[in-house]
């Protein structure tokens, strides 16, 4: 980093707070008391963020007599539910390629079961009256480098080809720049229908008064802490308790999986935002942006950028940092020299914006597989149900993977059900310390494909050969 480039990303960040922008929002709900003692139950939900969210709501949806309890270890959506930018994609694979790679022939389907759940969650935050900001104003990936524009252009092509490009729109880079004006960009491609933005954290505090109007008995502050056969019931003990339920559904996502034989296929991945203050009329004006998209570049090492309701600039990603062993501490919520580099790249592709400051820096733990999309499995003799893996991309798929959830704690074959992603997981990560090992020369390995046009070393060609591989 220059030293003058350096200078204006510090004095930037000199005035940010260390914390969620989203979780500050005065309407944050106050948390519901711990469980003591037993309670029982016919379907016992463990987690409060989106995942576990959306299963207790849609599980009453289906049955409203079915007596439902959610458990969360701390507040419902104060981990990655209320910290990520608020992207909710239509993409149940983490992106087009992702799909195209690994699901060919289940992709049709997937992309229209995908695009009907986005659908259901927009009547959801109507019929519920969600108000988080939610916006249907599509993404635009933006190439910044001449091998990425190649890249989005065959990808293009070939989802033209097979009749999965309606709403997508081609932009060489005077198109692009019409619509958000920076210097770096040589092109992309506007999914127009595709994706939504929103405030997530009220996402979520929605969806948990929606699920206390049905019926939901809640407790937060509860960890489940084991999880247990108990009879013709399963048990899972807390702090100061436990609950007896006929069907349990796993929500936890990047923290430890009560079913052990779960975990070796997640690790915990730190990723980081910054937000600005509210832009001037000027300083919008300077980078155009009226239709309000989501942006994301197309490197290995990845930013993602939209505008909040009230004309904030959010910026995040390229950083993924894993922590060795997989723990997840609270003290790597900041990372003073990632949001260092996040400042200068902000100033780097918007120049025009100098002098802009940026008001809070926070980050949160997300989990990632060795596919980059959910997976789902069962337990204990279909008594148990999870999902996880969705590797930062979960604020749409999370209502679908409850949907699976539900269907397989059912016994029910569904669409959703007989997808070969729904009935395959990915390759495990090793122990460690191979998987320290793996993941940060797989992060070397892609920081240095970014820097030579998309090139990628055998490292990585052997990782595409196994199917196995790391992103941000």
């Amino acid at each position: 980093m220059a030293p003058a480039a350096m200078r204006t990303a510090a004095r930037s960040l000199t005035d940010a707070r260390p914390a969620p922008f989203w979780l500050e929002d005065p309407g944050r709900p106050a948390a519901r008391p711990a469980l003591a003692g037993t309670d029982h139950c016919d379907l016992l939900v463990v987690g409060g963020g989106y995942s576990g969210l959306w299963t207790a709501l849609l599980a009453k949806e289906r049955d409203p007599g079915r007596d439902v309890v959610l458990i969360e270890g701390r507040e419902a959506g104060w981990a990655a539910s209320g910290r990520n930018g608020g992207f909710c994609a239509a993409s149940l694979t983490h992106g087009l390629g992702n799909g195209l790679a690994r699901w060919p022939a289940d992709l049709p389907a997937l992309e229209e079961l995908g695009a009907r759940n986005l659908d259901a969650i927009e009547r959801a935050v109507t019929a519920y009256g969600i108000d988080c900001d939610f916006e249907r104003t599509g993404e635009i990936d933006v190439a910044t480098r001449p091998h990425q524009l190649a890249e989005v252009r065959a990808l293009y092509e070939r989802a033209r080809r097979l009749g999965l490009a309606d709403g997508l729109e081609l932009l060489d880079r005077d198109a692009v720049r019409a619509q958000v004006d920076s210097p770096t960009f040589l092109g992309g491609v506007w999914d127009r229908r595709g994706v939504a933005l929103l405030y997530p954290a009220r996402l979520a505090w929605g969806l948990k008064r929606a699920c206390l109007e049905a019926g939901v008995r809640m407790y937060e502050n509860t960890p489940g802490l084991r999880l247990a056969p108990a009879g013709a019931a399963m048990a899972v003990r807390t702090p100061y308790g436990r609950v007896l339920a006929r069907r349990v559904a796993l929500g936890t996502n990047a923290f430890p999986s009560l079913v052990r034989r779960a975990r070796p296929y997640t690790v915990p991945v730190y990723d980081y935002a910054l937000v600005t203050e509210p832009l001037t009329a000027a300083q919008l004006d300077s980078v155009g942006w009226r239709a309000r998209q989501g942006l994301g570049d197309l490197a290995n090492q990845f930013h993602y950028f939209r505008l909040t309701a009230d004309n904030r600039v959010l910026w995040g990603g390229y950083d993924a940092v894993y922590p060795f062993g997989g723990r997840v501490r609270a003290e790597l919520d900041q990372r003073p020299e990632t949001f260092l580099t996040l400042a200068e790249h902000f100033f780097r592709c918007f120049p025009q914006l100098e002098g802009v400051r940026f008001t809070h820096t926070w980050g949160g733990v997300i989990d990632t597989c060795s596919r980059f999309s959910a997976f789902y499995g069962t337990a204990h003799r279909g008594r148990v149900a999870y999902v996880a893996g969705y590797t930062g991309l979960g604020v749409g798929a999370s209502r679908f993977g409850a949907d699976v959830m539900l269907d397989l704690l059912a016994g029910e074959r569904t669409a959703r059900t007989a997808l070969e992603m729904v009935r395959t997981k990915p390759l495990p990560f090793p122990p460690e310390p191979l998987a320290w090992a793996a993941i940060g020369v797989t992060k070397w390995s892609m920081a240095r494909a970014d820097i030579r046009d998309g090139r990628r070393n055998l490292w990585l060609r052997a990782l595409d050969r196994l199917g196995l591989g790391f992103d941000s």
